[in-house]
C-alpha cells in the first residue's frame, strides 16, 4: 500500500510522500502503538517534533516494523534554541537522531520563526551538506520570514510546514512558495474538528457524491492542491480511511466550493500575537 501513496519532489531532488501521519498531541504512551498501525496501514511518512516529547516512542515503532529505512520518511523539528544558536542547533539534532535510534532524518525543521533561527539555519545547512538531514525546511513561517531566509541564504527551505485546511487555505502563499521552490505541508487539515468542520454542510455534501467521509474530502482537496498533509489519529480504522483517498477527484465546482470555506483565521493561535510570541520564545525543552 506504500507504493500507492503518491510523491512530491522537493527543491533537492526528494521525493516525499504526499499524505503522511503526524503525531502532534499523542501521548508518549499511545506514540508507539499508533505509529505501528499507521506503518501497518501503509503510511511512509512519519512527522514529529522534539517539542512533542514522542521521538523515542517513533524510533520505537520504526525499529520494530521491519521496514526498511530507504522506505520511510522521518521528519522531526528543531525547537527554539538558545546562544549559541548553531552548537545548541547540532547538540538539539544528535539528540533527536538518538531518540529515534536514526542515522539520518529526511527532513529537519525549524519548528517556530523565533529566536536566532539563522544560526539555526547554518547550523542545519551543515548538517544537510553532510547528509544526516536529507532535506531542511522550516514550519510555521510567515511571507515575510520565509523570503527573507532564502534570499540571505545558501540553501532554500525544501518545506514550510503551517496551518493549512477548509478554513485557512493559504492558496496566494502557496503560489509564492511555489515560485521559490518550496513545498508547502499542511498541518492541523482537519482543524481539528473546530469551525464545525466535520459537521460542514459543503464538505459532506461533496463526501456524498463521492461515497467518502468528510475527512477524506478535505485530505483530498490538499493533496488535488500539491499540499502535503499529516493527519493524526490513534484509530486504526481511520488511519486506512485518511489514506483511502487516491481513488477519486474533486471537480473544478466542488474545489470552488470548498475555497469559499475560506475565512483566513487561524483556529489555533497567531503567531503574530505579543503574548503568542512571548509564550513561545520562553519555553525550553528540559
Amino acid at each position: 500500500m506504500a507504493n500507492a501513496t503518491p510523491t512530491v519532489t522537493l527543491n533537492n531532488g526528494i521525493e516525499m510522500p504526499i499524505l503522511g501521519f503526524g503525531v502532534f498531541q499523542v501521548d508518549n504512551d499511545s506514540t508507539e502503538a499508533a505509529v505501528s498501525a499507521a506503518l501497518t496501514a501503509g503510511y511512509r511518512l512519519l512527522d514529529t517534533a522534539a517539542a512533542y516529547g514522542n521521538e523515542e516512542a517513533v524510533g520505537a515503532a520504526i525499529a520494530k516494523s521491519g521496514i526498511p529505512r530507504d522506505e520511510l520518511f522521518v521528519t522531526t523539528k528543531l525547537w527554539i534554541q538558545d546562544a549559541p544558536a548553531e552548537e545548541n542547533t547540532k547538540r538539539a539534532f544528535d539528540d533527536s537522531l538518538r531518540k529515534l535510534g536514526l542515522d539520518y532524518v529526511d527532513l529537519y525543521l525549524i519548528h517556530q520563526p523565533f529566536g536566532d533561527y539563522y544560526g539555526q539555519w547554518r547550523a542545519m545547512e551543515a548538517l544537510n551538506k553532510e547528509g544526516r538531514a536529507r532535506a531542511i525546511g522550516v514550519s510555521n513561517f510567515a511571507p515575510d520570514q520565509l523570503l527573507d531566509l532564502i534570499i540571505n541564504n545558501e540553501v532554500v527551505p525544501a518545506v514550510n510546514q503551517i496551518e493549512t485546511h477548509p478554513f485557512k487555505q493559504n492558496t496566494d502563499y502557496q503560489e509564492l512558495m511555489r515560485g521559490e521552490g518550496v513545498q508547502i505541508e499542511s498541518w492541523g487539515p482537519f482543524a481539528e474538528g473546530k469551525n464545525g468542520l466535520f459537521t460542514n454542510e459543503v464538505l459532506e455534501g461533496i463526501g456524498k457524491d463521492h461515497g467518502k467521509s468528510v475527512a477524506q474530502v478535505v485530505l483530498r482537496w490538499l493533496t488535488q492542491r500539491g499540499v502535503v498533509a499529516i493527519p493524526k489519529t490513534v484509530n486504526p480504522d481511520r488511519m486506512a480511511q485518511n489514506l483511502d483517498v487516491f481513488d477519486f477527484e474533486l471537480t473544478e465546482a466542488q474545489m470552488a466550493q470548498i475555497a469559499d470555506l475560506h475565512t483566513g483565521e487561524s483556529q489555533f493561535f497567531d503567531h503574530e500575537d505579543p503574548e503568542m510570541v512571548r509564550w513561545l520564545s520562553a519555553r525550553r525543552l528540559s
